[in-house]
């Protein structure tokens, strides 16, 4: 059974099952005639390849969690996106949210990043919404930043200046969000900020059955103007945290039977980023970057080069931030 029915199905709006395809096409018309973006084909050629997306890593591996090894990510089909033709010929903005589903599901969200998608205003908190599956878990020493699970936008928020989306963000761990999905969204901001190419993205939450947490998310992106050279992946990103179990069905966690709450079997370099970190509790000054939504130190290298249009000066703790959703440094490591 395809694992991606749930959260694929919901793609275009209310409608399709009870009114047909007719209806569809015709409010596709409708919409884009009103947009003046894009041809229908466009639009088209974008659901049909979403809905066609294959729940297997290769032809034996299934597009979940229990597939992980140790690895945040796994490459897809050679790391080869899988957009049409069409749609890698496209310069022209525009970006799409599936609508939730029965569950309150996020389903695949679709952008041609550019500058002109990319935010022009300060990063404000998301902490009022809560994503299917979300629960409170917290694990001193064991999860950087303490916090199991962020509120992980599908689309970053430097890419498309999307914050505060309930189309947008899904539970998931701090380890798909920080190790797993930033990574591949810095190598897309940062090639379209030195080119001011396009770069076409998309994100597709797993879902399997009626599980309210995600298996993972599959990341797609290809630089239009230069026919992938620039950028182009394709990955699954892994929706886990070393030494925690979860519940996939509802959010719920524990840890490992092997790791004990500061203390068992955890990894030296998770143990020295644990000892090197300041303690949480304590209120600290602290900058933050509202377009990368990335927090520093006053003192870190990093703060210099940010615009000051986009400096926050914030004075709390790092877990304050953090549940907001903002990610701490790498280099200076907050």
């Amino acid at each position: 059974m395809n694992i991606l029915k749930d959260n694929i199905k919901n793609n275009l709006k209310y409608g399709r099952d009870k009114l047909g395809h007719g209806f569809i096409i015709a409010v596709l018309i409708v919409s884009i005639m009103l947009s003046g973006c894009g041809s229908l084909n466009d639009y088209i050629d974008g659901y049909n390849n979403a809905s066609s997306e294959g729940s297997r890593l290769n032809d034996n591996v299934e597009l979940s969690h229990k597939s992980y090894q140790d690895s945040p990510y796994q490459v897809l089909s050679n790391n080869k996106p899988e957009f049409t033709k069409k749609q890698k010929r496209n310069t022209k903005v525009f970006e799409k949210y599936s609508r939730l589903d029965s569950l309150g599901r996020c389903g695949v969200a679709f952008a041609n990043i550019c500058q002109e998608l990319m935010p022009d205003s300060e990063r404000t908190g998301i902490g009022m919404i809560k994503p299917s599956g979300w629960q409170t878990a917290k694990y001193n020493g064991v999860v950087d930043g303490n916090y199991l699970y962020n509120r992980c936008h599908l689309i970053g928020f430097q890419l498309a200046g999307e914050n505060a989306n309930e189309k947008n963000l899904i539970t998931g761990t701090r380890y798909m969000n920080v190790e797993g999905m930033l990574p591949f969204e810095d190598e897309v901001a940062a090639y379209v900020k030195k080119t001011d190419n396009h770069v076409l993205y998309r994100v597709t939450p797993v879902f399997k059955g009626k599980n309210l947490v995600a298996e993972g998310v599959k990341m797609e992106a290809y630089s239009v103007e230069d026919k992938g050279k620039g950028v182009c992946f394709n990955v699954f990103v892994y929706n886990v945290q070393p030494y925690i179990t979860i519940d996939y069905t509802n959010g719920n966690s524990r840890l490992s039977s092997d790791v004990k709450e500061n203390g068992g079997s955890i990894d030296s370099k998770s143990k020295n980023a644990n000892k090197n970190r300041k303690s949480t509790s304590k209120s600290t000054k602290y900058v933050i970057n509202t377009n990368t939504g990335k927090f520093h130190l006053p003192s870190c290298s990093s703060v210099a080069d940010t615009l000051a249009k986009n400096k926050k000066v914030f004075n709390g703790n790092r877990e304050q931030l953090i549940s907001d959703g903002y990610m701490p440094c790498k280099r200076c490591n907050p």
